[in-house]
């Protein structure tokens, strides 16, 4: 049997999370589907896997209880990357620790992973800025891009003061993984006082479907059972580390360092802290 995995989110301002989170659970448990999705005042942000029909008639179920449409990504895989079905409310869709961003009242411009990749191909003067996790770069990321050292999102805000004071007047383009992080980043960035800022589109996911692997390096994180995917959107070798749950790569698996269910080369020696 051949699992639909969908990811997509929504910036929309919601109310009455404990109904819609309610509905939303029998939706999903009806249909036999597995997975996470996070309510918040802010929006939906979602993870699932399912068959086709009940992917299909999930996303019916979603308008039935009053949300927009939502652009989902799909990918395949032979087995669920998810064990069980929650639908959690939390105070942001993605944490960032500012809460009183209003993403969807104060959006910022997008562009698209063709247009994106145009720019990089013209060699537009752009500043290419990751908002994700170093365990995350650290297997894979745009060409030049800038990263700020950030062991997780809330640490965002803090971190944008490292950068030097003439990138608030360069164009800046944000990206994560599947657009949630840079959506969220690029708006804040340009309530700091950055004055041309861009969310890639979709982001690494709809980059790779779209314009394949030029300018990218490596894999992608994802953050289910396949732990990371190629260009093509298939699962790599790559595993998760038991004791500090670093994505380990294939190549770093040959390392005597990585002892499959004990170490690997980031936490050998016990200095790494886990993701």
């Amino acid at each position: 049997m051949t699992y639909i995995n969908i990811s997509g989110y929504k910036f929309i301002n919601l109310n009455n999370l404990q109904g819609l989170q309610q509905n939303l659970k029998t939706h999903c448990l009806n249909l036999g589907l597995k997975g996470t999705i996070l309510l918040g005042n802010e929006g939906i942000n979602a993870f699932l896997s399912g068959n086709r029909t009940a992917i299909d008639r999930f996303y019916e179920c979603l308008l039935i209880c009053g949300l927009p449409k939502i652009e989902f990504k799909e990918s395949f895989s032979d087995a669920p990357p998810f064990d069980r079905m929650i639908v959690k409310i939390k105070p942001e869709i993605v944490t960032m620790g500012v809460p009183e961003l209003n993403v969807a009242k104060q959006p910022a411009p997008t562009v698209s992973a063709t247009t994106f990749k145009q720019w990089i191909d013209e060699n537009k003067d752009v500043i290419i800025l990751d908002t994700r996790n170093t365990y995350e770069v650290g297997i894979g990321k745009f060409k030049n891009a800038i990263h700020l050292g950030i062991e997780n999102f809330r640490a965002f805000p803090q971190a944008i003061n490292t950068l030097p004071p003439e990138y608030k007047d360069k164009t800046i383009v944000t990206y994560c993984t599947g657009g949630i992080r840079c959506e969220k980043a690029a708006p804040y960035l340009l309530s700091q006082g950055f004055k041309d800022v861009y969310q890639l589109e979709g982001g690494i996911l709809k980059y790779l479907e779209e314009c394949g692997e030029t300018h990218y390096e490596g894999e992608c994180f994802v953050f289910d059972k396949r732990i990371a995917v190629d260009a093509q959107l298939a699962e790599t070798a790559t595993t998760q580390c038991i004791a500090c749950r670093h994505p380990v790569t294939h190549e770093e698996q040959q390392s005597p360092l990585f002892i499959a269910g004990i170490s690997c080369p980031h936490c050998h020696d016990g200095s790494v802290a886990e993701p």
